[in-house]
């Protein structure tokens, strides 16, 4: 369509996400939406300024990179170093390591779903936008809001009780960590347990009780069909610290099983566009226009074949009958599968705490640069993450490529918020509980756009609707 016959709704920017980025709607003469584009606004300058810089320094500087998901960081770039040196960690050290990437998932989950996104399924979709968010949901939902808080306290308390930091812990090195855990440390852990088990139940019992409620709007909120990413275990179970690559498709057929991460530039490519600072990237062997996939809580669940644990392979059996055991891929059952995550992250943090050499003070193995490439991998909150440096014989690093899931889910997201667009916007009638709609899917995703940059502020939220000529027709604004 010309661009003359356009309109452009802008929603800038997009709330409750991890970072800034706005949403561009372009509307024909008939109000109906042709194109939605997601832009992100930060510029990612980690690969570059960590040239010339030593790569046992990575582990260090790459969990500054997020706040949200720095263990995560952390152990891909720690992975890498071990390829470089050719060191394995320690049993002890692994557990421990194994500990708080399990903790900082359960964090993630219960930021994501009961600060971010419940407010709009349990508020309401077109409630007051000045309520609705986690200080409006605390005064409905008390118990609800504080569980969610606590929730988030014991996935940071983990790296806090190992390190002595919640955010942006120290310690995990090559061959191992630095720090043992003390017995003292390991019964508090386990004391969090029970409580941190019912709250996801709690939880769990609140998106499917939506589910049932608003069964129609959940099957149609942007169930295009895409390719999956994630890592499963050998038996093909769900593995989030240390899997291989499984590619599936729409219909579940495997396309890949087994991968070693060090291969994922054979099967992974990226094109950058001219609207965003986030690049697209896509399944290789596909091409750009087919190979759109996504990765997180959803893929991974997809991807699987079972979960490790009792609790959460039950929740598992009734998400895979969603769609007759094939992939499920309506957007909004994200918020599902975090949860089942979280609660397989609970059950596993149990099992590691009662392992008897959880306390073992042989945490770490140690040896020196023997290779030029790292590549390490893990499954972050979002999804699969990847870290690749090639360094010199002095062992600085030359280069750095940080695949994030957020970037990998860049078509996708891009893709559901143009479904969810043309479902719920026609014509010059924009309400603001329309456009929350068009957030929301970014939501379901739960980026972490501000993987490099972080932005500081309030930052208001607008949303104009112009035609053709730039006249503005109508504008809707709210303050943080």
């Amino acid at each position: 369509m010309d661009s003359t016959t356009k309109k452009q709704i802008v929603i800038s920017p997009v709330t409750r996400i991890e970072g800034h980025a706005k949403i561009t709607l372009q509307m024909d003469d008939r109000g109906q939406v042709t194109e939605a584009r997601f832009h992100v606004n930060e510029f990612r300058g980690f690969e570059k300024f960590c040239e010339g810089r030593l790569y046992t320094e990575m582990p260090v500087i790459s969990a500054r990179i997020c706040g949200i998901c720095p263990v995560s960081h952390t152990i891909s770039s720690v992975k890498a170093c071990e390829m470089i040196q050719g060191v394995e960690p320690t049993y002890a050290g692994n557990l421990l390591r194994k500990l708080m990437h399990i903790g900082q998932n359960i964090s993630s989950h219960a930021l994501a779903f009961f600060h971010l996104s419940s407010p709009d399924f349990l508020l309401g979709y077109d409630s007051d936008p000045a309520r609705r968010n986690i200080l409006g949901l605390a005064e409905k939902y008390r118990d609800l809001a504080i569980r969610g808080i606590r929730l988030r306290k014991f996935g940071q308390e983990i790296s806090e009780r190992i390190t002595g930091k919640k955010i942006h812990a120290m310690g995990i090195a090559p061959g191992g960590i630095a720090f043992p855990l003390t017995e003292e440390n390991r019964k508090a852990l386990l004391n969090w347990i029970p409580e941190a088990k019912e709250t996801i139940h709690i939880g769990i019992n609140v998106i499917k009780k939506f589910h049932d409620e608003n069964e129609a709007m959940v099957k149609s909120f942007s169930p295009t069909p895409t390719l999956y990413l994630g890592t499963v275990g050998s038996g093909g179970q769900h593995e989030l610290y240390d899997g291989k690559l499984r590619f599936v498709d729409e219909d579940g057929i495997i396309l890949q099983d087994h991968v070693d991460p060090k291969r994922y530039l054979e099967f992974i490519a990226e094109r950058s566009v001219n609207w965003s600072y986030l690049k697209m990237p896509y399944y290789k062997p596909y091409g750009f226009e087919k190979g759109i996939y996504r990765v997180g809580p959803l893929a991974r669940l997809n991807v699987a074949s079972r979960m490790k644990t009792p609790e959460a392979q039950a929740e598992f059996e009734q998400f895979k009958k969603i769609n007759n055991s094939k992939p499920v891929h309506g957007t909004f059952y994200f918020h599902y599968a975090r949860l089942i995550e979280a609660l397989s992250g609970i059950e596993d943090a149990e099992i590691i705490l009662n392992d008897k050499l959880i306390t073992d003070k042989h945490v770490q193995h140690f040896a020196r640069w023997n290779n030029h490439v790292g590549i390490g991998c893990s499954e972050a909150p979002r999804g699969t993450l990847f870290h690749h440096y090639v360094t010199e014989n002095t062992g600085k690093i030359k280069k750095v490529n940080l695949l994030i899931a957020t970037g990998q889910n860049n078509p996708a997201m891009n893709r559901s918020i143009l479904d969810v667009a043309q479902q719920y916007i026609h014509g010059d009638q924009i309400e603001e509980g329309m456009l929350n709609r068009v957030e929301s899917a970014i939501r379901c995703y739960d980026p972490c756009l501000s993987c490099s940059t972080h932005a500081t502020g309030a930052m208001p939220f607008m949303v104009e609707l112009v035609d053709s000529e730039g006249r503005i027709l109508k504008t809707i604004a709210r303050e943080n």
